[in-house]
């Protein structure tokens, strides 16, 4: 008995961690396409305020 009680808790103590390591890559995923998306929208702004400004200079 001793041994299958060990085996189930190990059982658990796997599913445990493994349940564990995909929330740590799925925080990781959200975290890596925040900052893609954030980036993105920065260097897009960057570009539309040169097309402004060049608009407004004098020529």
């Amino acid at each position: 008995m001793t041994d299958e009680n060990n085996g189930a808790e190990q059982a658990r103590a796997a599913a445990a961690a493994a349940a564990k390591y995909e929330k740590w890559k799925e925080n990781g995923v959200l975290l890596r396409a925040f900052f893609y998306i954030a980036g993105t929208h920065l260097f897009a702004g960057f570009v539309w305020l040169l097309f402004v400004l060049g608009e407004h200079a004098e020529k």
